[in-house]
């Protein structure tokens, strides 16, 4: 048959269908849909928080709503704060409902996860996001929170940012680490639309190059765990960052052989390796460090790798706007991150 005429004879829905896939067409071909950028917080806005996935008590997130107060903005604390069943937040439906009525009150202009643990991809299935989609908000959090990171950006592509949350604000200002203040600002820098920049020292392994691209990435298990489902995340074209905590070196090992299998670091621009807590009871040794495991996946490709970039489960975890372009720059100098 005649290609011309038997194109003519498909449906116009099932070729569109056909290039739509977990993925857009465009980032197929390593061109990442465009991402809109939620609106920049003012003195007045508010700000609301929500336990998406582990529990946390009202006195526990006290210093983050003092903080976020003496930032200007106003703080709405929702149902789910000291609700509790087992380690979740609530059950299912309690912390889809809080969430849910977060993203469509247009008052509220941020979402702050009061932490991580575990629970977001039990309930990201059944987020209605077309008011969000419409109006826009930022989503704060990291660990488990990367589900809606990668949910929202792959699905939406709207802005988020990965940041540390409530259960990370110090009790005492004035005793806190100053990294730890250095850390929480960047969340306040980051929500009042300062141009970003970090920077981390030189790693004697690090392979040098630049980029300019999205930036998107999180939690490794996380990452890996979305794999095959309408929330995996899409690198082609994109700078990743990856941390981790609480894996042994053989998990981190086949998580990143995962990345490589999934073509995801086929045509990515750059990688930055946050930081990795290893499990303390690892019962045997696999002889090889988080340092060469990620040497031996990328030895084959050209993109530019930074190692002990500040962000993860450490005190030093800045804020980072998942889906804004940055400009990436490794050398012996060191890694630095721009936001462009």
């Amino acid at each position: 048959m005649n290609r011309k005429h038997f194109l003519s004879l498909v449906p116009a829905t099932l070729l569109l269908n056909s290039l739509s896939g977990k993925a857009d067409a465009a980032e197929q071909f390593g061109r990442p849909k465009r991402v809109k950028i939620p609106a920049y917080l003012s003195p007045g806005d508010t700000i609301g928080i929500t336990c998406p996935a582990g529990y946390i008590t009202l006195a526990e997130i006290e210093p983050a709503v003092a903080q976020m107060k003496s930032w200007g903005f106003n703080v709405v604390i929702g149902k789910t704060v000291g609700a509790r069943n087992f380690t979740f937040g609530g059950t299912d439906l309690e912390r889809l409902t809080d969430l849910q009525q977060m993203l469509d009150d247009p008052d509220i202009k941020a979402i702050m996860c009061a932490r991580g643990g575990y629970g977001a991809v039990r309930i990201v299935d059944e987020l209605d996001f077309g008011k969000f989609k419409k109006s826009p908000k930022w989503i704060i959090g990291f660990s488990d929170i990367t589900i809606l990171h990668c949910h929202i950006n792959s699905n939406h592509h709207i802005a988020t940012l990965h940041s540390k949350m409530c259960n990370s604000f110090p009790s005492d200002w004035a005793l806190a680490d100053p990294i730890q203040i250095e850390t929480i600002n960047s969340i306040q820098q980051a929500l009042k639309g300062e141009k970003m920049k970090y920077t981390a020292q030189a790693h004697p392994n690090n392979k040098m190059g630049s980029a300019t691209a999205e930036l998107i990435g999180g939690n490794m298990r996380c990452i890996e765990n979305l794999g095959g489902s309408s929330s995996e995340i899409t690198t082609a074209g994109k700078i990743l960052f990856v941390e981790d905590t609480g894996e042994q070196l053989y998990s981190i090992d086949r998580m990143f052989y995962n990345l490589k299998r999934s073509g995801k670091l086929d045509q990515l621009k750059g990688l930055i390796v946050g930081g990795f807590k290893l499990k303390k009871d690892e019962d045997f040794s696999f002889g090889r460090s988080v340092v060469e495991i990620v040497l031996d996946i990328t030895r084959t490709y050209g993109f530019p790798v930074g190692f002990n970039f500040p962000v993860g489960h450490q005190v030093a975890n800045f804020a980072l706007k998942c889906g804004v372009k940055h400009h990436l720059e490794v050398s012996e100098a060191g890694t630095i991150l721009t936001e462009v």
